[in-house]
């Protein structure tokens, strides 16, 4: 049973990363909106508009969200992002996050065929395709090898699982999904890993539905809004 579970899970990761792991897979999304809970809390937001013009798909990000308790803010969190793609590949990235006053950023370059350079606030150097930046709306990301963060330019080797078909309610509508575990490759304790995330996309168009994570209580992405 592990065996065939192994393969129906390579199998469908070919077939994304052949017809469908891609930007134009997103050719007729315009914008995309993500409410953000803690504990069950709505603490924030993170939004996505695409732009398309003359084989360019511009991808425009920004989320923001403050965990406040007794009317003291524990965590102030902003970040803004902006990708270009051309023929479905990243040509530039850039991004700015301020957390609790400590700024980080992220200059994401393409120097030739798969050879990606990055200079962010954790690392300088270059990476190659099988690192993908870490931005969950773009299902490729369970095919790479590689996340790139999106605040600060490191690079974290990972793992993926396929968990399986599910269905989940969000908002009193159901969404059938192709759910995900991606984690950190390191021989650290699951609750220890640097990456420790569950994500859902849906199964006919991929958009990315929800991800949730434990991180001193549970964070929660929940889709909230989708334009065509």
């Amino acid at each position: 049973m592990k065996r065939l579970f192994t393969l129906v899970f390579t199998c469908l990761i070919l077939s994304m990363d052949n017809s469908l792991a891609h930007v134009k897979h997103y050719s007729k999304v315009k914008h995309l909106k993500y409410n953000l809970f803690f504990n069950n809390e709505l603490i924030g937001h993170h939004i996505f508009d695409f732009k398309k013009k003359d084989g360019m798909l511009e991808v425009n990000g920004a989320g923001s969200f403050k965990v406040s308790k007794l009317g003291i803010d524990l965590m102030k969190y902003t970040t803004n992002s902006r990708a270009v793609y051309q023929e479905n590949q990243l040509i530039k990235f850039n991004s700015k996050t301020t957390q609790n006053n400590k700024k980080k950023y992220v200059k994401i370059a393409l120097l030739k065929e798969n050879i990606l350079s990055v200079e962010g606030s954790s690392f300088k150097g270059e990476t190659d395709s099988n690192s993908m930046v870490s931005s969950w709306w773009n299902h490729e990301i369970v095919t790479k090898t590689k996340q790139i963060s999106s605040v600060s330019g490191r690079i974290i080797d990972q793992k993926v699982r396929f968990l399986g078909k599910k269905k989940i309610t969000i908002d009193n509508k159901v969404f059938e999904t192709l759910n995900f575990h991606i984690f950190s490759n390191d021989n650290k304790p699951m609750k220890e890993k640097k990456i420790n995330i569950k994500i859902w996309y849906d199964v006919e168009t991929l958009i990315w539905i929800k991800a949730s994570y434990d991180k001193l209580g549970k964070w929660e992405y929940r889709i909230a809004d989708i334009k065509y």
